[in-house]
Formats: C-alpha cells, sequence, structure tokens
C-alpha cells in the first residue's frame, strides 16, 4: 500500500503557535505572519497550501478558520511573556 504524504498531513501533526491576536487584522497580514510563521518551522508546502485555500475562501471568516487549521493562534502578549524572563516572586 502506498501511502501519500500531503502538506495537510504534516501541518496536522505540527502546528506552531502564531502571535496573530493583537496585530493588525488585515486578512493579508494576518496571512502574511502565519505563512512566515509556518515557513519558519520547516512547513514551506503548507504555507503555500493555506495561501492558496485563504485566496480562494472568498470570506474572511473562512479565511480566519483556514488559518487555525494551519497554526495556533496566539496573543502577541503571550509571546512576549514568554520571551521575558521568569523573575518569581519579589520580597520587599
Amino acid at each position: 500500500m502506498d501511502i501519500k504524504t500531503t502538506a495537510t498531513d504534516v501541518h496536522q501533526r505540527m502546528k506552531p503557535d502564531c502571535p496573530l491576536i493583537g496585530q493588525d487584522g488585515n486578512i493579508f497580514n494576518l496571512m502574511g505572519i502565519a505563512s512566515r510563521t509556518l515557513r519558519d518551522n520547516g512547513l514551506d508546502d503548507a504555507a503555500k497550501e493555506m495561501c492558496e485555500r485563504i485566496r480562494g475562501s472568498g470570506n474572511y471568516y473562512k479565511a480566519l478558520g483556514i488559518i487555525g487549521e494551519y497554526v495556533n493562534i496566539t496573543s502577541v502578549d503571550e509571546q512576549e511573556n514568554e520571551n521575558k524572563p521568569n523573575e518569581g516572586m519579589k520580597m520587599y
């Protein structure tokens, strides 16, 4: 039995976090951020597939749903907090 692996199969296994909440809500901006996130995580084919599907969706909400199929939509604030060192409890 010959099993073909598609970009869809790959992205279902690996959905990188993508900080879209808090960004400019223009769908082309969001698509660009999500696409860059996928490419940065070695998912070039998934990025191309996602962009094609978004362009053909014809609806903002469908386009957002498609983005959510490829990446874990997170907040810009969440990513900033992850990049800060944990200072722990401060005692005065």
